[in-house]
């Protein structure tokens, strides 16, 4: 029996990349593998991963606010404490490895094991390193990674190529079916844009959207899906009532992801690394809107890793209410540009991530 905690979270570019690593552990082992995941207190993957049939411990760890605030006086007690646990938890459970997939808890896990003795592994899903990663990968036996030049970060020989592991079956898909048209009731000889901000939305895309309907009288001239996220749906659903347009389908949560890629021309998308991947894997043309909100402005450098292969195009935050659209329909009126965008991008697509990462948590337990 091999004992696995694998640690990550806060949002799901972290969690998910975890779960689908736990899914292909135990594809491969079965009951001869015993996973336990470890969460930060008070996070999303306290309730999604035990959802998902999965144990696990929330320490209680926070980040530092960028702005001022009196709970960054109380991070590093949190820092010591949550350590402390971790030591015991990774003693209690009898733990062969641990592997960190970033978020908030990961750095107190894998620098306790790294202090036990226990073999770490870490698992950057962006093309630009945070500084927690950089230090904990000095001990960690592999770094796996998504985007090339990550010699910049790591020592190269425990760089390993594996791009970012996803949960669900994405691949290309060059024909329109009845049933995705329908389920959005598009028109086939009609291009389509899909707008996706995330599962709780982006403002800036909301916005941009907005201001391109106002623009319009009542009918669009390209078919859009829209989805608004939980935070703006009311919002947004009452700006549509107000001004009803045609071949615009809206929601706040996509459920069929899949059926909105095999339909889409385009898609305007934040760049998120689990988000990037994705979009590789089902080869599609990519405006990205990098969001200016996160550390290290890593969106915009997984953005940029695309773009400088001509593989994706880019409109930055701050101009993409007044551009992004116009850039949008200028795209989808060249057949042209998007074959070669798509051509490109598809080829950066890695469909084996997480059995990659498994083969090298195996090389080290």
């Amino acid at each position: 029996m091999k004992r696995v905690i694998l640690s990550g979270g806060g949002t799901g570019g972290h969690i998910y990349p975890a779960v689908a690593v736990a899914e292909a552990l135990k594809q491969r082992h079965g009951d001869k593998v015993e996973i336990l995941f470890v969460g930060a207190e008070g996070k999303m993957e306290m309730e999604k991963v035990p959802a998902l049939g999965y144990d696990i411990v929330g320490l209680p760890i926070a980040g530092m606010q960028r702005r001022f605030d009196l709970k960054n006086l109380l991070v590093p007690f949190k820092v010591v404490q949550s350590v402390s646990r971790a030591k015991r938890v990774i003693r209690d459970f009898s733990a062969d490895i641990v592997v960190g997939f970033g978020g908030y808890a990961s750095a107190p896990v894998l620098w306790a094991a790294q202090r036990m003795g226990v073999p770490t592994v870490i698992q950057e899903q962006n093309s630009y390193a945070g500084v927690t990663n950089k230090i904990l990968s000095r001990k960690a036996r592999r770094i796996c990674v998504a985007y090339d030049d990550m010699e910049r970060f790591f020592r190269a020989d425990r760089i390993i190529m594996t791009g970012n592991p996803l949960r669900g079956n994405f691949a290309p898909c060059k024909q329109k079916s009845e049933e995705a048209l329908s389920y959005y009731g598009l028109k086939a000889d009609m291009p389509t844009l899909l707008v996706v901000g995330g599962s709780l939305g982006t403002r800036t895309l909301n916005e941009m959207m907005k201001r391109w309907i106002l623009s319009l009288e009542g009918e669009a001239p390209v078919q859009v899906i829209w989805q608004t996220g939980k935070y703006y749906e009311q919002e947004m659903r009452a700006f549509l009532q107000e001004h009803p347009t045609r071949n615009i389908w809206q929601g706040a949560f996509i459920e069929r992801m899949d059926y909105a890629y095999e339909v889409a021309d385009l898609v305007i998308s934040r760049s998120g690394a689990c988000t990037v991947s994705e979009l590789c894997l089902v080869g599609k043309p990519t405006l990205f809107v990098p969001s200016p909100n996160v550390a290290e402005d890593h969106q915009t450098k997984n953005a940029m890793a695309l773009v400088e292969k001509d593989a994706a195009e880019m409109v930055r935050d701050v101009e993409a209410v007044s551009k992004g659209m116009e850039r949008a329909l200028e795209l989808l009126g060249d057949k042209a540009r998007l074959e070669q965008l798509a051509k490109n991008i598809v080829k950066l697509g890695v469909a084996d991530a997480a059995e990659r990462v498994v083969r090298q948590i195996e090389k080290e337990w």
